[in-house]
């Protein structure tokens, strides 16, 4: 059965006219004349069998279909014309993966490592995009993604890589002039708005009392208070494995024990068994499992 579609050339004027509420200036866009983007609008309306816009003498205004219609046209032109991008930037002689990863780990821990990759596979490209939340991967667009294991992700499948376990640390100029104990009571302390009682646990955890655990400034994301804490502003709660590099060039100090009471475990998640995939999603998934247990490929 023929799909009820408008051609692509109607579409195009007809959003175009919708946007600058003029028939000449959507004409001049898309380098037609001013009749031509007319006769595409009118085929348009003969098709749909409504009227898009109201004309008044020379003037044109959307009608309350058009305006609904506009939006909706938009969108799909929008669509359209990122998803044909896309396809256009894809290698002729390789292949490509979108990841959805959590945003610091993607930044602090998987893009460091993907020269690596890039080297090994010149003809593979992973696209990687930011997800803060599990979501049905089926469907999304993603090939894999990396989060913390989640009920969420029920039926798909899990190769578990890191272990999340947080440390405080700050920066060493905060600690000039402390206390021997270095009492983390008296040290502003630093919060990540997702995890607001991660502090009250970790003082459980390690026996030390905190007057207050909820003091102190709020971060979206872990990447945040990493930063914070370099600028000098307090003592944050972060995965160890993203501050490597700062604590070996001594940026940052942990004289505090890492918690165990609050690590998460970071996956792999694929839609099938790594078995069952095939090219360069089968060959990345490969590469980030041995990266993340420390083996050369």
């Amino acid at each position: 059965m023929r799909r009820k579609v408008p051609s692509n050339s109607a579409l195009l004027a007809f959003e175009a006219a919708a946007r600058h509420s003029s028939f000449a200036r959507a004409a001049e866009e898309l380098s037609l004349t001013e009749g031509a983007v007319s006769r595409q609008i009118s085929r348009l309306e003969v098709f749909l069998g409504v009227a898009l816009f109201q004309r008044v003498g020379n003037r044109v205004r959307l009608a309350p279909n058009g305006t609904r219609y506009a939006i909706q046209v938009r969108e799909i032109l929008d669509r359209l014309e990122r998803d044909s991008l896309y396809v256009m930037g894809q290698p002729i002689d390789g292949g490509s993966i979108d990841i959805a990863a959590i945003p610091t780990f993607a930044t602090r821990w998987l893009i460091p490592r993907l020269k690596r990759f890039q080297d090994q596979y010149p003809n593979i490209t992973v696209h990687i995009a930011e997800r803060m939340e599990p979501f049905i991967l089926t469907g999304s667009g993603f090939d894999a993604a990396i989060h913390f294991d989640h009920p969420a992700w029920t039926g798909m499948h899990l190769h578990h890589l890191l272990e999340e376990v947080l440390v405080p640390v700050c920066n060493p100029a905060l600690l000039a002039g402390a206390d021997a104990d270095i009492s983390l009571d008296k040290l502003p302390r630093l919060h990540r708005r997702q995890n607001p009682d991660a502090w009250q646990l970790y003082a459980e955890e390690v026996g030390i009392v905190l007057t207050n655990s909820a003091v102190g400034a709020r971060y979206d994301l872990h990447s945040m208070l990493i930063e914070a804490a370099l600028a000098g502003l307090g003592v944050a709660l972060v995965p160890r494995l993203y501050i490597g590099a700062e604590l070996e060039q001594g940026r940052l100090v942990a004289p505090w024990p890492d918690s165990k009471t609050t690590a998460k475990n970071f996956c792999l998640v694929l839609p099938e068994p790594i078995e069952l995939s095939e090219g360069p999603l089968q060959i990345f998934s490969k590469w980030v499992l041995h990266e993340a247990r420390g083996l050369t490929p």
